[in-house]
């Protein structure tokens, strides 16, 4: 979904959710609307990983 976003851009905002998270507040800071493309990025800053990025699957160590 955030593909067409410019990679600038897509970076700026993940940064700026990475520093909301930092600073301690919530996700409720995010000041982008619901379904835009700059509010995935946003999330995936917070979040710190891609929205689209399945979970890590258990090392087979068989």
């Amino acid at each position: 979904m955030t593909d067409d976003l410019d990679p600038k851009r897509r970076l700026e905002l993940a940064v700026e959710g990475a520093n909301v998270r930092a600073s301690g507040r919530s996700k409720d800071a995010c000041p982008y609307p619901l379904e835009s493309r700059e509010r995935v990025a946003w999330m995936e800053g917070f979040d710190g990983e891609p929205v689209d990025q399945g979970p890590d699957l258990p090392i087979d160590q068989s």
